[in-house]
C-alpha cells in the first residue's frame, strides 16, 4: 500500500502544531520504548502498515530484539500515537519528524524510495512530499520530471510546479531549463520564461534549444517584439530548426522578412511527422504564407483547418501566435468578422494555446464584435478577456485592448471618453512595435489619432508600418484595411496629398479583392460628399457595401454624413434610412459619432435624445428651427411668429441641448433631418 493512501500528512504540512503541544508531545514519546518511537518515526516518513519496514527496524524484530511488530503497533495505539488505520496522529507525526535528526529522515526516505522501486511502483504524489520535505535523490527528481513532461502540453501550471520540485529533489537545472519555461510561458508568467531561457541560451551547447528558441520566440511576440522572436529563429539556423520551421515563418513574415522564412519553411513540404499536433503547425505555417499571395483566397481555410486540428490536440504550445487568432485576423482583413468572432469563440473554449493565449482570443472576438457594431458584444468579449489569466495582460494584449478601448470610444462619439482611451493607448503603443499581425490596431489608431489632431504621434509608426507592407510586396489581404485606414485618416485632415496614394492603391487593389473594390467606392464616395458634389445612389450603394463587408457603423457614418450635406430633401431622407438601416442603435438612444470634425457630426450618427422622425421638438420649437434653417435673426424669428427676441434664443439653447448639438453648424445639420424626417410625404 502506498503512503497516500493511508493519507499520510507530508512533514511540511505538520508544521502549524504549536511549540507547547510539541514539546508536550515529544515527552510523551519519550515515555515510550526506542522501537516504538522507531517504528512511529518510519510510519511519519512513509512507510506503511501492512508493508515493508525499513532494514534495520525489521532486523531487530525478526531477531528478536525488539517485541513483535503486532505488540509495537498495540503500544502505539493504546497511547493514542498511532489511528486505527495505521496512520501517526497529526502531533506525534510533526514530533517525531522535528526532534529527529534530518540525516535520519532523509535516509528512512530513501530507503522508502528503494522499496517502491524493488516493488516497481511509481511515488506518485509521495515524490512532491518528498522534495518539499528537502530530499535531494535522483530517482526522485527523476519520477518529478516525468510527471512535468506528462504534464507540459495539457496542464502547464502543473508542469510547472512539479519542475520546481524536480529542482529541489536535484534535477539538472540547464537541462529542463526549456521544459520549465514552455510551462511558464504557457501559464502566462512571461518573466520567470524569459530569465530562465536567457540562462538555457547562453550556456555552452544548450540541451533542448529548439524548444528553447521556441519559448523565446512566443515570449518576444508577447512582448509585442515579434522581430526579435524571428532573430531567435535566425539564431538557431536551418539545421536546428527542424519541425520548428513553420513558427519561424510566422515570426519572419510577420517582422517582413518573407525571405528568411521562404529559406527556413517550404509550404509545400509534408508536416516533420505524421502527427495531428504536426500537420497543424505545418499548416498554420503554410496558411501565413499564402496569405501573402496575389490570390490570398486560400489561406483563410488553411488556418481555419490548423485551428480545427490544434483544437483537437488539446495542447498549449510556445507559439508566436496561434492558428485561431491568425484565422481571425485573415477573417477581419477579409471583411468577414462573423467568421473571426466564431473561429476565437470555438478555439477559446477547447483551450487553444493554454491559459496565455486565451485574453488575446477573447480580443479578438471583441474586434470582431466592433466591427459588427455590437459594442455590447465587445465589452462582454473584454470583460472576459481581463479574467482569462491570472497574470496581467501581455503588452501585445495590452496594446490590443487599449486599440479597443479606442475604437469604441470613437463610435460612440463620446469625445471625453475618446481622449482618456487615445491616452492610454499612446502609452501602450511605447512598449509595443508594428508587426503583420497588429495592423488593424494601428489602423485605428492613425484614424483616432486624426480625429484628435494628434497625427505626430504616431507618424514614425504608421511609416514602419507601410515599410513592412512594401518588404513583403504590399499584400492584398493585409494592405487593403490598412490603407482604407489611412483613407479616413486623410479624410479627417482633409489631406488631398496624404489621401491619393492610399486611394490609388485601393483603386489598383479592386481587381484581385472585392474587400477593395468596396472600400475604394467607399473612399470616392466620402471624397464627393466632403466636395459637395455626390450623387445620392453612388452614396447609398457604398454605404450598404461597406454594411455587407462587416463594417455597418463606417456604411452608417458615411450615408449619415451625406445626407446632413444633401441638397434635395429626397435624397436627405433616403440616405438617413439608409444610415438608420445599417446602424439602428442611433434610432434607440446610441451615441454614434461620425469620426469627422465636431461641425460635421450628423443625426444619423448621433443621438443624445434626437428622434429622426421629429418627434424630440415640439411644435413651437419645430417652427424654431424653420426659421433658423432659413437664416434668420432671433429678433426675425420673434417678429415672425410673435415671441421675444429672448425667447426665440431660449428655444434654440433647449433644442441645441436636446439634439446633443456641440455648436451651431452642427445644430442646423440636427434640425434639417429633424424636420425632414417629419414629413414622409416630401420623400
Amino acid at each position: 500500500m502506498r503512503a497516500e493512501d493511508h493519507g499520510f500528512l507530508p512533514q511540511e504540512l505538520n508544521h502549524g502544531q504549536s511549540p507547547h503541544a510539541a514539546e508536550q508531545m515529544a515527552r510523551q514519546l519519550k515515555g515510550e520504548n526506542a522501537a516504538v518511537r522507531e517504528l512511529l518515526l518510519a510510519l511519519s516518513v512513509g512507510f506503511v502498515l501492512p508493508g515493508p519496514l525499513p532494514a534495520d527496524l525489521q532486523r531487530k524484530i525478526d531477531g528478536g530484539d525488539v517485541e513483535s511488530l503486532d505488540v509495537l503497533v498495540e503500544r502505539a495505539e493504546t497511547a493514542g500515537l498511532l489511528a486505527q488505520d495505521g496512520t501517526v496522529v497529526g502531533p506525534a507525526q510533526h514530533a517525531l519528524l522535528t526532534v529527529a535528526p534530518t540525516t535520519r529522515v532523509h535516509a528512512l526516505q530513501r530507503e522508502l524510495v528503494s522499496a517502491y522501486a524493488a516493488d516497481r511502483q511509481p511515488l506518485g504524489d509521495l515524490a512532491r512530499t518528498l522534495a518539499r520535505g528537502g530530499l535531494a535523490d535522483p530517482r526522485v527528481a527523476f519520477e518529478l520530471e516525468h510527471a512535468g513532461d506528462k504534464a507540459l502540453e495539457h496542464d502547464p501550471g502543473l508542469a510547472a510546479q512539479l519542475y520546481d520540485e524536480a529542482l529541489l529533489a536535484g534535477a539538472d537545472e540547464i537541462a529542463t531549463a526549456a521544459r520549465r519555461a514552455q510551462a511558464a510561458a504557457a501559464d502566462g508568467d512571461l518573466d520567470t520564461a524569459t530569465l530562465i531561457i536567457d540562462t538555457l541560451l547562453v550556456s555552452a551547447d544548450p540541451p533542448d534549444v529548439r524548444r528553447g528558441v521556441d519559448v523565446a520566440a512566443a515570449v518576444w511576440a508577447q512582448r509585442g517584439m515579434l522581430a526579435r522572436g524571428a532573430d531567435a529563429y535566425s539564431w538557431l539556423g536551418p539545421t536546428r530548426v527542424g519541425p520548428s520551421a513553420p513558427l519561424a515563418a510566422v515570426s519572419m513574415i510577420g517582422c517582413g522578412n518573407l525571405a528568411a522564412a521562404t529559406a527556413l519553411f517550404k509550404s509545400d513540404a509534408p508536416p516533420a511527422a505524421p502527427t495531428l499536433l504536426a500537420a497543424a503547425l505545418a499548416e498554420t505555417g503554410k496558411g501565413v504564407m499564402e496569405s501573402l499571395a496575389s490570390d490570398p483566397h486560400q489561406a483563410l481555410p488553411v488556418l481555419i483547418h490548423a485551428s480545427d486540428m490544434l483544437n483537437a490536440t488539446r495542447t498549449a504550445l510556445p507559439l508566436p501566435d496561434t492558428p485561431a487568432a491568425l484565422a481571425a485576423l485573415l477573417a477581419l482583413h477579409s471583411g468577414e468578422p462573423h467568421l473571426a468572432e466564431t473561429v476565437c469563440r470555438v478555439a477559446a473554449a477547447a483551450g487553444q494555446g493554454g491559459n496565455a493565449a486565451k485574453p488575446r482570443l477573447f480580443l479578438l472576438q471583441a474586434w470582431s464584435a466592433m466591427q459588427q457594431d455590437k459594442p455590447e458584444d465587445a465589452r462582454l468579449a473584454i470583460n472576459e478577456a481581463s479574467k482569462a489569466n491570472h497574470w496581467p495582460l501581455v503588452p501585445r494584449d495590452e496594446f490590443l485592448l487599449a486599440a479597443l478601448e479606442v475604437g469604441l470610444a470613437r463610435r460612440s462619439g463620446e469625445i471625453p471618453e475618446l481622449v482618456m482611451a487615445w491616452e492610454r493607448a499612446h502609452e501602450a503603443m511605447l512598449h509595443t512595435s508594428v508587426d503583420l499581425y497588429s495592423l488593424l490596431p494601428w489602423g485605428e489608431l492613425m484614424i483616432a489619432a486624426a480625429r484628435l489632431r494628434e497625427t505626430r504621434r504616431v507618424a514614425h509608426y504608421l511609416e514602419e508600418a507601410n515599410q513592412l507592407l512594401g518588404r513583403l510586396g504590399d499584400p492584398l489581404l493585409w494592405a487593403v484595411p490598412f490603407h482604407w485606414a489611412a483613407v479616413q485618416a486623410a479624410l479627417l485632415r482633409e489631406s488631398p496629398a496624404d489621401l491619393a496614394p492610399h486611394a490609388a492603391a485601393l483603386a489598383r487593389a479592386s481587381a484581385h479583392s472585392h474587400l477593395a473594390a468596396v472600400l475604394a467606392a467607399a473612399g470616392k464616395a466620402w471624397v464627393s460628399v466632403l466636395a459637395g458634389k455626390f450623387r445620392r445612389v453612388d452614396v447609398e450603394s457604398a454605404a450598404r457595401g461597406l454594411g455587407r463587408m462587416g463594417m455597418p457603423w463606417e456604411g452608417a457614418r458615411l450615408a449619415g454624413h451625406a445626407a446632413a450635406r444633401a441638397d434635395d430633401r429626397k435624397d436627405m431622407v433616403r440616405l438617413l434610412s439608409c444610415a438608420r438601416d445599417l446602424h439602428p442603435q442611433a434610432n434607440q438612444g446610441g451615441n454614434g459619432t461620425s469620426g469627422v470634425p465636431e461641425s460635421r457630426h450628423t443625426p444619423a450618427e448621433g443621438g443624445n435624445g434626437m428622434h429622426p422622425d421629429g418627434s424630440g421638438l415640439s411644435e413651437r420649437e419645430k417652427e424654431v428651427a424653420r426659421l433658423v434653417l432659413e437664416g434668420k435673426t432671433y429678433r426675425e424669428i420673434g417678429e415672425a411668429i410673435y415671441i421675444s427676441p429672448r425667447t426665440a434664443e431660449h428655444h434654440i439653447a433647449r433644442m441645441r441641448r436636446r439634439l446633443g448639438a456641440e455648436n451651431r453648424s452642427d445644430l442646423l445639420a440636427r434640425l434639417r433631418l429633424a424636420l425632414a424626417s417629419e414629413d414622409p410625404q416630401q420623400e
